[in-house]
């Protein structure tokens, strides 16, 4: 950036306006917390630092970030999400199944479990849409629907041993130093890109943000607001089934009980990484280093390695809080800065 522009935007407020912008703010403190962390880590712990600790964030957490990209959309327009952990689970027992016991090659069956997860959230989609139903009631329904069908499929764990799947679990990409990359990362990080891409470079990013911000002015504005809000609840559908896909990679297994609780630490990273409840206000890269907190939190616990596991449920719930309370003492400053420039 030139002198003259930069002194035109300091002349016109534009660092105090960006300073008083929640998403920028919220953004700089969750970066700021991730480097903290990570700075206090490699002062505690000998090794904390290496390369590879920082990558199996992504190796441990692939799934993860996949989930919370999809839901990070959600959140934009104002919505939720509870049904991914559901959908996760029911996406690997049901890929586990049809490669275990029913003889399906890898590849069909992960395009199934991706339709199947996609039509899934379509549906629910639809019903909030067309119906004008609460998110939070109908994806509510949503988890015990795909929690229920994967307990049809199967109630125990079903192991995967298929040559495909193995060799793809094994898959490690070399980065340099010594240092490696799954595939499920590797993935994770692809519909990072994507998401990154979709939200601040297309019109349906655009109308995303402006559904979160007023779904009345979005119509006036004549944005189509009902194709976008059954394409935002399919896109989280279809990233709940992804990360189920990589989920295999992960364990090997499918299994009715995976991925408990994971809609929980979808919706907290969405938030820790900047995106605002209420909607309208977020970006994808916050998501990815809420994501990274959460598995740096539980980094430091096991390199500690005296505290409970428990202690990352508290860390994170005590984050989210801090994050909440933030953000909502920010939207008040810039409220009050916009009144008084006006």
């Amino acid at each position: 950036m030139s002198a003259v522009p930069l002194r035109a935007m300091l002349r016109q407020g534009g660092l105090a306006r960006l300073w008083r912008d929640p998403r920028m703010v919220s953004l700089a403190v969750t970066i700021a917390l991730f480097l903290g962390m990570s700075i206090a880590g490699g002062v505690l712990y000998d090794g904390f630092l290496r390369p590879q600790v920082f990558l199996n964030l992504l190796i441990d957490n692939g799934f993860l970030l996949i989930v919370a990209v999809g839901m990070t959309f959600v959140i934009l327009t104002g919505g939720i999400d509870l049904s991914v952990g559901a959908v996760i689970a029911f996406s690997t027992v049901l890929l586990a199944s049809l490669v275990q016991q029913h003889g399906w090659h890898p590849l069909p069956a992960i395009a199934l479990v991706l339709a199947l997860g996609s039509a899934f959230g379509a549906l629910m989609g639809v019903l909030i849409q067309r119906y004008r139903l609460q998110p939070f009631v109908v994806t509510l329904a949503g988890m015990f629907l795909a929690r229920g069908a994967a307990t049809l499929v199967s109630v125990e764990s079903i192991g995967i041993d298929h040559a495909f799947h193995v060799a793809v679990a094994s898959l490690r990409i070399p980065v340099g130093a010594g240092a490696s990359l799954s595939a499920g990362a590797v993935i994770a990080l692809l519909v990072v890109a994507g998401g990154a891409l979709l939200a601040g470079m297309t019109r349906f990013g655009r109308t995303v943000y402006a559904i979160g911000g007023s779904e009345q002015s979005a119509r006036l504005m004549g944005l189509p607001v009902d194709r976008t809000l059954v394409l935002v609840y399919a896109l989280s559908g279809f990233c709940s089934a992804l990360g189920g896909v990589v989920y295999t990679f992960y364990m090997l297994s499918g299994y009715s009980l995976h991925a408990m609780g994971l809609e929980l630490d979808a919706i907290a990273a969405v938030v820790i990484g900047g995106t605002l409840l209420a909607g309208g206000s977020g970006y994808v890269l916050g998501t990815v280093f809420g994501v990274l907190v959460l598995g740096l939190i539980q980094t430091l616990i096991v390199f500690d390695g005296t505290l409970s596991s428990w202690w990352t449920r508290i860390a994170i719930g005590a984050l989210l809080l801090l994050f909440c309370l933030l953000q909502r003492l920010l939207a008040g400053r810039r409220t009050q800065g916009d009144a008084s420039h006006a």
